[in-house]
């Protein structure tokens, strides 16, 4: 056999919608939705500098029915570079794929494969001996096990095998196509293209089964680097599986303890912790940031009461530290201590704690104020999590009278 190598990836979700970033102030919303074609953009280029012999995306290059005819446009055009370059792409069609899009009339270039949707499929590379097999998605939903009607492996050929699935199961992922790493090497493969997980495992080693993740964290639910994997092969035998970064800019979850923190020490806590986060960002991509604050403090109460401020403050924070720091979205979650000596007369300490932990109060207090919080949040828009207004929306009555009461506390303190 000869030697070669290939770009294994998926999770693409070309042109994703992105729906309510508006709503988030600062953030670069243009710069965003279009990251995916950005990204995409330097998957293409990296297959071309690296001169792969070929290219698999095993699901979801698309993100459901095209908005336009623009999305086909583009990756015909994409296509069409790795076609000049005398590189294959082998396609699979995932969840978000089987709905829309591969049955829209545009041309593809002669290099695109795309695997049948009715049978497993194996399409041959004779001239470096590869085989790959595959079965696009026909219904959003599959849950049968596709695996078990692939096709055997091949002889004296090196066989990979392109699936959308979640296994037995990952985290945060629908069950389609569900099966085991034993049913993979029961078909005697020598590397399991996988997709719809979007992060980055090597499952198995013994073959080679890989997840490489999506290419572009789209939300804060997708931190970290994203990218693919090039794979190196000689004599038959995986040499090297490579991870390799396409996302243009990066999500991040950052926690700042304020812990026996004053209400005026927070900014400065705030900014530290920032400064942190960006000087560890060694990539040098954008970051894009979800702050939320913890820990136990007696001022919880007056956090949570300037929680706009604050808001406010850390966006300025991160602008001022750099044009390439951007924060989603500010979350309070501190807490009082459990124990607290109150200032305020205890009667009154107690009145209010027992209003706070009263499941009776908090159904009338719900019946009452349903039909205002409902105007409330038509009108001003989606709340942001963790916030009093959040736990009213969802109905949570007890968490409205926690909040307040922490809030109500801390002024009593604070004016007495």
């Amino acid at each position: 056999m000869t030697s070669f190598r290939f770009l294994h990836a998926a999770d693409i979700h070309l042109d994703s919608p992105l729906h309510g970033l508006s709503r988030y102030e600062g953030l670069p919303v243009d710069e965003i939705r279009s990251a995916t074609r950005a990204a995409f953009d330097n998957l293409v280029q990296c297959a071309v500098d690296e001169a792969v012999d070929f290219v698999v995306i095993a699901g979801d290059l698309f993100d459901g029915d095209w908005r336009d005819m623009g999305t086909g446009l583009y990756f015909a055009k994409a296509m069409g570079r790795l076609d000049q370059a005398r590189i294959p792409a082998f396609l699979l069609a995932g969840n978000h794929d089987a709905a829309s899009v591969f049955s829209r009339t545009v041309p593809w270039p002669p290099n695109v494969r795309l695997f049948n949707s009715r049978r497993p499929e194996t399409h041959r590379l004779p001239e470096i001996s590869v085989a790959v097999h595959g079965q696009s998605f026909s219904t959003p939903a599959v849950t049968d096990n596709l695996v078990l009607a692939y096709p055997p492996a091949e002889a004296h050929t090196f066989n990979i095998g392109m699936l959308h699935t979640a296994l037995a199961g990952r985290q945060g992922h629908a069950d389609y196509a569900p099966c085991s790493v034993d049913d993979l090497r029961s078909r005697g493969y020598d590397y399991w293209a996988l997709g719809h997980v979007h992060e980055f495992e090597v499952v198995s080693t013994e073959p080679h089964v890989v997840f490489p993740g999506n290419v572009q964290g789209r939300t804060i639910r997708e931190t970290g680097a994203k990218g693919a994997v090039l794979v190196d092969v000689a004599d038959g035998e995986v040499t090297s599986v490579e991870r390799v970064e396409f996302d243009v800019f990066r999500w991040a979850h950052l926690d700042v303890d304020c812990t026996n923190t004053r209400m005026d020490e927070v900014s400065d806590l705030l900014r530290s912790a920032l400064v942190g986060l960006h000087g560890s960002n060694a990539s040098g991509r954008p970051l894009i940031a979800r702050v939320t604050l913890t820990g136990e403090t007696p001022d919880a109460g007056a956090v949570r009461n300037g929680a706009a401020t604050l808001r406010d403050d850390v966006r300025a924070i991160a602008s001022s530290i750099s044009p390439y720091l951007f924060v989603e979205k500010v979350r309070v979650e501190v807490t009082e201590p459990a124990r607290t000596t109150w200032t305020v007369d205890e009667d009154l300490n107690a009145m209010i704690h027992e209003a706070a932990t009263d499941p009776e109060l908090a159904g009338i207090l719900g019946r009452d104020l349903e039909r205002f919080m409902l105007a409330a949040s038509t009108s001003l828009g989606e709340p942001e999590d963790g916030e009093l207004r959040q736990s009213a929306a969802q109905g949570d009555w007890a968490g409205v009278l926690g909040t307040a009461s922490t809030a109500l506390r801390s002024r009593l303190i604070r004016e007495g």
